[in-house]
């Protein structure tokens, strides 16, 4: 077998193909709906970083908890949230995953462990500090794998994390999604040390850089980090090195990068570099490749179909979770 084949058989194989397009057509689907006002609020997409979702996302149990970013569209459809709930929030439907009220940024389900987007830089690192804790406290099996961008190793709150992670030797899984820009700013002019291993290193934690666009090298890498931390409770790292193929949000203008150097990565492009090893190695053709694309977009359209059946909460309901009742005189 050579160092690019697909060390998998074809029904998993195929489980990976089909979730990065599940992701991808989902995120395509919601910059068209908001480009025609269906979507509003803030919208930032994942496109081109699909890998890392679904090879990590593969390699964790079900009790295993997740914590993410403001880009947690993937993150949340493969930790288990339906994608007809993760559409109907960004529509602010009362049958979304928050009911309507996070909408792109704050997708969120006790149920499938999947403890919301973030949309503060950072601000899930502690919360997987403290959910790690509560999982050891309970005498639980499970970790909780959080995910950020290299943006947030420049915060206070990743020091802290870290350092009180190894301390406590806390089952947590730090996964970094290094897509080179924390919004518009490059890492080589944001961060003296661009070494993000070296980071984590300081801290005694186990550190690894692992190519984010190939999603067999994400799943190997997670695989072992998440038996690791089983085998010996305490934290681990991985930098996915990975590219988002387009802008920060839908209001950046995106005159911080060249375009050669977008097309350059789109060359690499998860979903193009997998299905073409596929047919390579005979566990898929063009038409096969063809039927997934087909069965995903019409979960895509259903997902929308009910995200505009949908309801509106009741004005009524405006105070529900916001404001304590005056208590009684």
């Amino acid at each position: 077998m050579s160092a690019s084949d697909v060390p998998y058989g074809t029904e998993f194989a195929r489980e990976l193909l089909r979730d990065m397009l599940r992701i991808r057509r989902l995120e395509e689907r919601a910059a068209e709906l908001y480009g025609e006002g269906r979507i509003r609020g803030f919208l930032h997409l994942y496109i081109g970083e699909e890998a890392v979702a679904v090879g990590a996302l593969h390699a964790l149990a079900s009790e295993d908890c997740v914590v993410a970013t403001y880009r947690e569209h993937g993150h949340a459809l493969l930790k288990g949230v339906p994608m007809k709930a993760i559409m109907a929030e960004m529509f602010g439907k009362r049958e979304g995953c928050s009911r309507g009220r996070g909408g792109s940024m704050h997708l969120f389900d006790a149920r499938t462990r999947f403890y919301g987007g973030n949309a503060i830089v950072a601000g899930g690192l502690p919360l997987a500090a403290g959910l790690a804790l509560a999982e050891r406290m309970r005498g639980g099996d499970g970790l909780c794998a959080c995910f950020f961008g290299e943006g947030a190793m420049a915060e206070g709150a990743f020091a802290e994390t870290l350092n009180l992670a190894a301390l406590w030797a806390l089952p947590v899984l730090f996964c970094c999604e290094n897509n080179l820009y924390a919004m518009g700013t490059a890492l080589a002019r944001s961060q003296s040390q661009q070494d993000l291993c070296a980071k984590a290193a300081a801290f005694n934690v186990g550190a690894r850089s692992v190519d984010g666009m190939d999603v067999v090298a994400v799943h190997e890498a997670t695989r072992e980090a998440v038996a690791a931390i089983r085998r010996q409770p305490g934290p681990r790292f991985l930098e996915f090195r990975t590219y988002r193929f387009r802008a920060h949000s839908m209001f950046d203008p995106e005159l911080y990068r060249d375009k050669a150097e977008v097309e350059k990565w789109k060359e690499r492009g998860p979903i193009q570099g997998f299905s073409a090893r596929l047919k390579a190695q005979g566990l898929l053709d063009e038409d096969g490749f063809l039927a997934l694309a087909e069965e995903v977009d019409q979960e895509v359209e259903a997902a929308v179909a009910f995200a505009e059946a949908g309801s509106l909460e009741p004005v009524l309901e405006l105070e529900r979770d916001v404001y304590s009742p005056e208590p009684a005189k």
